[in-house]
């Protein structure tokens, strides 16, 4: 039998930022909490480090992320930069339910055709990954993600949502997470 999801084509090409974006499983609101949404924080850090990328914006929903990032060497992998994100995550948040809300644990199960049980925090698949390269991309990209959470009625303005990048871009130094601002490109109008 031949697997009908859909494969997730990364291009890993020097100087491109890249728009990702990536699914609980099931689409459950897993990040509904400010404890996953901390680890995601954490998780985004060890991933910058570890990977040498510049964050550029971010927004952690409950039950998704989008994440711009420009990695700042000619060799990388967005594979890995995922893997060690959402790995990170994944682990603590399996371990935490395991440990202190066992009744919650069959929102994590994943069963296989075969029987096979997992638990899952992450959707299958690469979610999704789009290379950008031109300045007003960048830009309406970041306007998009820092929108987010006001079309989904969770705030009225960008900068109220607490886990999302556009305080840090509006007033630096006073959001969760830095925000490599200095290396976005600049757009044909300022």
């Amino acid at each position: 039998m031949t697997s009908l999801r859909k494969k997730c084509r990364r291009f890993n090409d020097a100087g491109h930022a890249h728009f990702l974006t990536f699914s609980c499983f099931r689409r459950q609101p897993f990040l509904g909490k400010d404890r996953s949404r901390h680890w995601m924080n954490d998780a985004i850090e060890i991933g910058r480090k570890r990977h040498q990328f510049h964050l550029w914006a971010y927004v952690i929903m409950p039950e998704h992320v989008h994440l711009l990032i420009w990695p700042t060497t000619p060799v990388y992998s967005i594979s890995s930069v995922l893997k060690t994100i959402k790995l990170s995550v994944a682990r603590k948040a399996i371990t935490y339910v395991k440990q202190n809300a066992v009744s919650y644990l069959p929102k994590m199960e994943d069963r296989q055709p075969n029987g096979k049980v997992s638990h899952r925090f992450w959707q299958r698949g690469g979610g999704f990954d789009g290379n950008i390269t031109e300045p007003e991309t960048v830009w309406t990209t970041i306007d998009y993600i820092h929108a987010n959470p006001v079309r989904r009625d969770l705030c009225e303005r960008p900068t109220e949502w607490e886990w999302s990048s556009a305080i840090e871009m509006e007033k630096p130094g006073t959001g969760l997470l830095r925000l490599d601002v200095s290396s976005i490109p600049k757009t044909s109008t300022g």
